[in-house]
């Protein structure tokens, strides 16, 4: 029997639900992200070190639980209640780094916005597939990350208004109001209208190959080449960019300590207005010219990106240098769930690999953070900059000699 989500299409309430959901969890997800590198240093007057142990917290802290979210996303048909639940956890968080500003409380909060935005990518994607279908699922996720980066821009915008005029503090107070909006958000959707065999990519069970529609062990998974190369071909990823725009933003509170927050802002409100046009035109594209040439565009553009903050200090410059973020992180968004979900056809481990994507993310974004702090304190901005694009040059190198096409391929291929 073929599953519901491939027979009948959800209802417009759901898709509403859906799509306002991505829009306020794009906020929510990441807690207050950049801007705590710019709260960190005008309000606490933190120096690079401990900033970077700061984000690095998060990041280290989700990396421990991407796997066993993906398990728990695959395994759960309670999606929209754990998605709940890491709004509530992300919020408190954010109180918590407000009340009690100590290094050790705020690597505590930190870790536990880091516990529960584990979850949120999976559930959100397991969500999507569940409801529209491994056929309608690529151009869906475009979707979805044209909605996410218009969330980013808005919340983006709010947050550095309010934290330059009424106090850095209240870029914290966002979070907590757009976290009661995704709540909100998860009403509409009508938890009949998911197709949980469907969200976690698990085979019909009168498949011929996998009679029973069991999952694949896991083993057989992590052994496949391409899911080897893949997985760090992300870790490099992010090692390269992942402390380029906090690195930005200090550098922006070191020169412009009055008006930080807006250039803070300023720099991500550029960057998602490119990224809504990248991710909506990526989901045009990617079916016509494969994952690969689209996905080497997005390493290309790190190396670039770092050289050019190492030629500049003007505010304006480097706000103009983050239209090329804009590119990398709207493809990004948009073709690594897609390659994913193009890997693990069939296998049941959908959300899973999910997890070991977003492990892989978040050891390299912790090193990148911890190793940029470290090299900025002892030999400026400039060499921090100059190891990134390096960094990112080799991860170019990596996934465009290795890493396989994955249009079209059946998972088994690749073992």
């Amino acid at each position: 029997m073929a599953s519901l989500s491939q027979n009948k299409k959800p209802s417009f309430r759901s898709i509403l639900g859906l799509t306002a959901l991505v829009f306020f969890m794009s906020d929510v997800r990441d807690g207050v992200g950049p801007f705590l590198a710019i709260y960190l240093k005008s309000a606490l007057n933190w120096d690079t070190q401990k900033t970077g142990m700061a984000l690095a917290s998060m990041s280290i802290a989700a990396a421990v639980m991407q796997l066993p979210s993906g398990l728990l996303v695959d395994s759960t048909k309670f999606k929209r209640s754990i998605l709940a639940l890491s709004a509530v956890l992300i919020s408190v968080g954010c109180l918590v780094i407000l009340a009690f500003p100590s290094l050790l409380n705020i690597i505590f909060a930190q870790s536990m916005i880091g516990v529960a935005s584990a979850v949120i990518p999976p559930a959100i994607a397991a969500i999507t597939i569940g409801l529209v279908g491994r056929q309608a699922f690529p151009k869906r996720i475009s979707i979805n990350e044209t909605w996410n980066h218009t969330g980013n821009l808005l919340t983006a915008l709010a947050a550095g208004v309010l934290g330059q005029y009424l106090g850095h503090h209240w870029i914290l107070y966002v979070v907590g109001v757009f976290a009661l909006m995704s709540i909100f958000s998860l009403l509409f959707i009508n938890p009949k209208e998911i197709d949980h065999s469907a969200a976690r990519e698990l085979a019909p069970s009168n498949d011929k190959d996998k009679p029973n529609g069991k999952p694949e062990p896991l083993l057989k998974l992590l052994k496949q080449r391409a899911i080897i190369i893949f997985s760090v071909s992300i870790i490099l990823f992010h090692l390269a960019n992942a402390a380029q725009l906090p690195l930005v933003g200090q550098l922006l509170a070191k020169q412009n300590p009055n008006i930080d927050a807006l250039f803070m802002a300023g720099s991500i409100i550029l960057a998602q207005f490119v990224m809504i046009g990248v991710a909506y035109t990526v989901g045009l594209f990617m079916n016509s010219f494969g994952r690969k040439p689209i996905f080497l565009i997005a390493f290309l553009i790190l190396p670039i990106r770092a050289i050019l903050y190492t030629l500049t200090t003007d505010p304006i410059y480097l706000l103009a240098i983050q239209l090329l973020d804009g590119i990398g992180a709207g493809i990004f968004g948009v073709i690594a769930i897609v390659i994913v979900s193009d890997l693990t056809k069939d296998t049941g481990r959908f959300n899973f690999f999910q997890g070991l994507v977003a492990l892989c993310t978040g050891v390299g974004a912790a090193l990148s953070n911890i190793m940029a702090g470290s090299i900025v304190k002892s030999w400026g901005f400039n060499a921090g900059f100059f190891t990134l694009s390096i960094l990112s040059v080799i991860g170019l190198l990596f996934f465009w000699m290795f890493m396989p096409e994955t249009k079209d391929v059946n998972p088994s291929e690749n073992s």
